[in-house]
């Protein structure tokens, strides 16, 4: 049996080579078209370019030879007659001096190809004579008629006119007989030559129509050959194709089909059908939202399957993402309604937001730690408020600095640290069972406005996604302003103890503010001649120099005309924003334009020459003087700058 299958896909007659021998045939008739074609092609083509490049251009020149001569006639008559008419003239001598040599070169070189000797020698014959009667014209006219004085010269016009009679006219008539000869000569060379070329497209139509009916009927009879060993077939292939088109999964299948392509396309449809039904599933099972439902392509060219395996991938990113999103939005919501509930107790918020940040990471340890309040000319320290399975007495009472560990680097640098390379000595994650060191450390700054109120560092046996950093980070954001808003209510309520016990002691004090009375009414007199002085001392300098108060945050609260001219801004423009309007972007970025208020802030005064930046971006240099105003305890309460600019 074996090899009767090989015996009969020897003797398969395909698609391919049927079509082939259809098309052969055809094509072998379509090549002696091409050859006869090619052939009367070229007789054609060398008669038409003889005739085009020779015959008619000859035929042509030899007419514009014979117009030539009449206009010559013409022009040398006028300049005997016509005294005055210098166009003419200047057109004869432009003849003589220029057309004529061009057109004789022109003659010359088409002559050489003329197969007539007797029309070449007729033409040489005519040039000769042309000649002659140019020299006539020139000598016996042109060169004794130049000036009034020869056309007033009877005898020298007498001449002229019987040149003219005598010799231009007689010549002339003879030019153009001869002329007309060589002419007829060439009008019969470009007839016999229209002749053949008419002939040759007679002959080439005939053979076209001859071999095109040829092909014609071949073609006819090919085609229904064809049509019994294709169409039939095919035809049964499409009404189960069109069945598929409206989605139905047929699996109808004929076994007559001849040992060719169109049974290899039925084996194909079969397979296509098992394959649709099994992407069909696979579909169904995508739409169902089970993205891990395993499917092979039909193969790797296989455009539904892979665009299937492409959007079940997409749907699970997208899944995935939205499950992102969501785990994120639900955490944001958790902690904003714990920073709601928490904000008269430090300890406790902290506490709470240890705890469930570390439970919500799915983390192991964690710790906050807030930055101290502290005297101005201390420096600055954070300690730890609170953490969740951390070794606490470890650090109870341990100040970090700034730039100390990587907590201290965090809030050095004001940007996250994220470690998955641990030190066996940094942290221990302990449980029941012992301790391990962690996986991945996360250290994030509690940053608000680019100022830090402290830093929280989680530990786990976890890797960190990005998406759970970038939870953590904002999240600290909220946190950092939510400690602002801690510390101060606490400093606000510690204001108001502070001033309930001052009410008791001014109480205390009534009776001898009284006693005081006419000593102030006395002291109040002489400052308020001070103040006269010194409020002509403040207009003197409003006049003069541009003058600026500032909160001690370095908001705007007071300015002058000259300051606003000096940065071109109006008054609306600058009322409550921070003079890091006026820095350049370098100076409000950096660590000394902060410790430059903070400073201030203090009660130390600063000056000294600053670029600063008008509305218009452009940069300009000022000699500043800053004084920090105090009030009678001493506390500052404003900032006044002083300032011009440097020309």
């Amino acid at each position: 049996m074996e090899e009767t299958q090989k015996k009969k896909s020897r003797l398969r007659l395909t698609i391919g080579n049927k079509i082939l021998a259809g098309f052969l045939a055809l094509i072998a008739l379509f090549i002696v078209i091409v050859v006869i074609v090619i052939w009367k092609g070229d007789v054609i083509d060398n008669v038409v370019n003889s005739s085009s490049k020779n015959y008619r251009p000859s035929q042509s020149a030899i007419k514009d030879f014979g117009t030539m001569v009449i206009r010559s006639k013409m022009l040398v008559t006028n300049w005997v007659y016509l005294q005055t008419n210098a166009d003419d003239k200047n057109a004869l001598r432009q003849l003589q001096d220029y057309d004529y040599p061009a057109l004789k070169q022109k003659i010359t070189e088409l002559k050489s190809t003329w197969e007539s000797d007797s029309q070449k020698m007729w033409m040489d014959t005519i040039f000769l004579k042309f000649d002659t009667l140019l020299n006539v014209q020139k000598e016996s006219i042109m060169a004794n008629l130049q000036s009034f004085e020869n056309y007033e010269d009877p005898l020298t016009k007498l001449l002229a006119e019987d040149a003219i009679e005598s010799q231009v006219i007689p010549r002339t008539t003879d030019l153009l007989a001869r002329i007309n000869r060589v002419a007829a000569k060439q009008d019969q060379v470009t007839a016999l030559s229209d002749s053949d070329i008419k002939d040759s497209i007679k002959s080439l139509r005939n053979y076209t129509l001859f071999l095109g009916t040829s092909i014609i009927i071949l073609g006819l009879f090919s085609a229904f050959f064809l049509r019994r060993a294709i169409t039939k077939p095919v035809n049964f292939l499409k009404n189960v194709v069109v069945k598929l088109g409206k989605g139905e999964l047929v699996e109808e299948k004929q076994t007559n089909f001849s040992n060719d392509e169109i049974g290899d396309m039925a084996i194909a449809m079969d397979n296509l059908v098992t394959g649709l039904k099994a992407t069909s599933l696979f579909a169904e099972n995508i739409g169902n939202g089970n993205y891990q439902t395993e499917f092979k392509p039909l193969s790797e060219h296989d455009v539904l399957g892979n665009a299937l395996i492409n959007m079940r991938n997409n749907l699970s990113k997208v899944a995935e993402d939205d499950k992102k999103r969501n785990w994120a939005t639900e955490g944001m919501a958790k902690f904003g309604e714990i920073l709601r509930t928490n904000t008269n107790d430090l300890g406790k918020l902290s506490d709470e937001i240890v705890g469930n940040l570390v439970k919500y990471l799915k983390a192991n340890q964690g710790a906050l730690y807030i930055i101290d309040d502290a005297d101005e000319n201390e420096e600055a320290t954070m300690s730890m408020k609170a953490c969740y399975a951390w070794d606490k007495k470890k650090y109870l009472n341990h100040k970090i600095y700034r730039g100390e560990g990587l907590a201290g680097q965090a809030w050095q640098e004001g940007d996250m640290v994220y470690l998955t390379e641990v030190p066996q000595n940094y942290i221990k994650i302990v449980s029941g069972l012992g301790d391990a060191n962690p996986t991945s450390v996360l250290i994030v700054p509690l940053k608000v406005n680019d100022q830090i109120f402290g830093v929280v560092e989680i530990a786990s046996f976890n890797i960190f996604h990005d998406f759970e950093m970038e939870f953590v980070q904002k999240i600290a954001e909220t946190i950092a302003s939510t400690i602002s808003t801690v510390k101060i209510n606490a400093r606000t309520q510690r204001l108001l103890e502070e001033s309930q016990e001052m009410t008791e002691q001014m109480r205390a004090q009534e009776e001898e503010m009284r006693q005081n009375m006419e000593e102030l009414q006395a002291t109040q007199e002489e400052m308020q001649r001070s103040q006269a002085e010194t409020d002509s001392t403040l207009s003197a300098i409003h006049g003069s120099l541009s003058v600026a108060d500032y909160s001690i945050d370095g908001a705007l609260t007071k300015v002058n005309s000259n300051f606003l001219d000096l940065f071109g801004y109006t008054q609306d423009d600058v009322m409550g924003e921070h003079h890091r309007i006026f820095a350049t972007k370098e100076d409000k970025n950096s660590d000394e334009y902060r410790q430059f208020w903070k400073d201030l802030a203090a009660g130390y005064p600063k000056k000294g020459t600053f670029r600063r930046m008008n509305r218009k971006g452009e940069i300009i240099n000022v000699r500043s003087s800053f004084s920090s105003i105090k009030n009678r305890s001493g506390e500052v309460v404003k900032v006044m700058e002083i300032t011009y600019e440097l020309r």
